[in-house]
């Protein structure tokens, strides 16, 4: 897993457009005269380059405010160290311990204070009583959380065994179920709902689909860009966390009635045109290719935008892009802008009420060995005050936790509890980053799915027959991996694809941990 800070919208110092007296709401202590000390704020990736942006984003309105701290900023992995290491014969560089590095943050001679975390990190941080519990913190200080999003404080305290806050978040990333109103109503078909199971949308999406070969409208496309229907099952299948192998990586645990479920349902999306093939993609660029030789298209393959598919999954950033080309739309070419809005994500009826795509990237717990506790617990309250929370939802590429400044952006007018309804999915216990590490090429027990899956869509195989084969192939890679981890044994390799169990990269707003 690796940093993409490049990447994040860059944020501006709030202290430029807060007033003293906004601030000194937000918290205690801005006109201290204490003596000066350092307060020690944890991040599980950084480096020297980057700690300008962790300023930014977290720690410099506090300090502006708090003359006697000084902030320092620790990073329990930095990035850089692993950029200039020389790779071993099989290509591969050996990769630190995320867990054991920041385990190593909190419990050294020098402890941090604060740490940002990544929800994914949270239960074995709990377990490890390496986090201060914040519900006597909360109590004494009356914190006031009635106004924070359910689904923020449902997940936090799902991390816990026994229901309690180890970390709070101003903000989170979500997901929801977006559609087109024109292509619903060319069709006489009712408009999607909030709380529809996966059944229910593949079946309104099978009504809306229309048309034939490049002209074809889709009903449903799983992810934003189409075509691959292997990742597709990762999204649709997530609340029922299946896994492709045993905790240790010994044994594929693929072929049974889940995944054969899962499998069939995603196929037939592809087998019934109701969602796009890149086949599908390709032909219909092909067409505008011919239609309109050298046209520029600034909405590229987003077959949502270009009117090809009547509902598509995406995260709530998507909402800019689809303003932006609504605002343009007498500058793109054949482009005609058209209604829409957004419902909460298909859920699985065996998991009702749980959403697929929720994260908490910014979570921010107190180390139970702080040396600063009483400052830590003053930082955590004034970046998830009510405050802080009004002036990020002016700036923050996500959702603030608090429901009082939820609204829709730029004057639009959609469904923004869409974003909020659901609970997100419980973390495993299982350690996948673990054993990623020590057998790097455990991936290879993958790739075969991606080619079988291939041959369930084109009817070439069942899907029951296609999990069959996978377990055999993949266990194959496995008990190889035994006596070679880093892998390379030609078994299942060339398919590619991505993993269902959830991804390690650090891929859009999926697990983009902060710290």
């Amino acid at each position: 897993m690796k940093r993409k800070w490049a990447s994040k919208v860059t944020f501006l110092s709030l202290s430029l457009i807060m007033s003293t007296s906004l601030l000194a709401a937000c918290s205690k202590g801005s006109e201290s005269t204490a003596e000066k000390h350092v307060l020690r704020l944890g991040v599980l990736y950084g480096g020297a380059d980057n700690e300008s942006y962790v300023r930014q984003q977290y720690t410099d309105t506090y300090e502006m405010m708090h003359k006697n701290i000084d902030f320092e900023i620790v990073s329990a992995i930095d990035y850089n160290d692993q950029r200039y290491d020389t790779p071993d014969p099989n290509g591969v560089v050996k990769q630190p311990d995320p867990f054991a590095k920041m385990k190593e943050m909190l419990t050294g001679d020098n402890p941090v204070d604060v740490v940002i975390l990544d929800y994914s990190m949270l239960r074995r941080l709990i377990q490890d009583n390496l986090l201060q519990q914040l519900d006597p913190l909360i109590q004494k200080s009356k914190f006031d959380l009635t106004d924070y999003v359910p689904t923020v404080i449902d997940g936090i305290k799902s991390a816990d065994d026994s229901g309690n806050i180890y970390a709070l978040t101003p903000t989170f990333s979500s997901s929801a179920l977006y559609y087109n109103k024109k292509l619903f109503a060319d069709q006489g078909i009712d408009l999607p709902t909030d709380n529809m199971t996966w059944d229910e949308v593949i079946n309104l999406a099978s009504r809306v689909a229309t048309g034939e070969g490049a002209d074809r409208k889709f009903g449903l496309s799983i992810n934003r860009w189409a075509g691959d229907g292997f990742s597709d099952v990762q999204t649709y299948a997530a609340p029922l966390q299946l896994k492709m192998w045993d905790d240790k990586g010994e044994k594929m645990l693929v072929n049974n009635e889940q995944w054969e479920s899962a499998w069939t349902a995603v196929a037939n999306l592809y087998k019934q045109k109701i969602s796009p093939s890149q086949e599908d993609m390709n032909a219909w660029q092909t067409k505008i290719s011919t239609d309109n030789p050298g046209a520029y298209n600034p909405l590229g393959s987003d077959m949502f935008l270009n009117g090809k598919v009547a509902m598509t999954i995406a995260e709530y950033g998507y909402v800019n892009e689809i303003s932006n080309a609504m605002n343009n739309a007498s500058k793109i070419k054949n482009f005609t802008p058209f209604d829409w809005d957004v419902v909460t994500m298909p859920t699985q009826t065996s998991k009702p009420g749980i959403g697929g795509n929720i994260y908490f990237s910014q979570l921010m717990g107190i180390n139970a060995k702080a040396q600063n506790p009483d400052d830590a617990w003053d930082f955590v309250q004034f970046t998830n005050s009510k405050d802080w929370a009004e002036l990020k939802s002016r700036s923050s590429y996500e959702l603030v936790a608090r429901k009082e400044f939820l609204k829709p952006k730029d004057g639009m007018n959609y469904n923004i509890n869409a974003f909020t309804t659901l609970k997100p999915i419980p973390p495993q216990s299982t350690d996948t980053e673990k054993l990623q590490r020590e057998k790097p090429g455990i991936w290879e027990a993958q790739s075969p799915g991606y080619e079988l899956f291939q041959k369930v869509i084109k009817g070439d195989i069942s899907a029951k027959e296609a999990l069959q084969e996978w377990e055999t192939k993949g266990n194959a890679v496995l008990e190889k991996l035994k006596t070679n981890p880093n892998g390379g044994t030609g078994e299942g390799v060339g398919g590619g694809g991505g993993p269902i169990v959830k991804p390690l990269d650090d891929t859009a707003v999926e697990a983009v941990p902060a710290g």
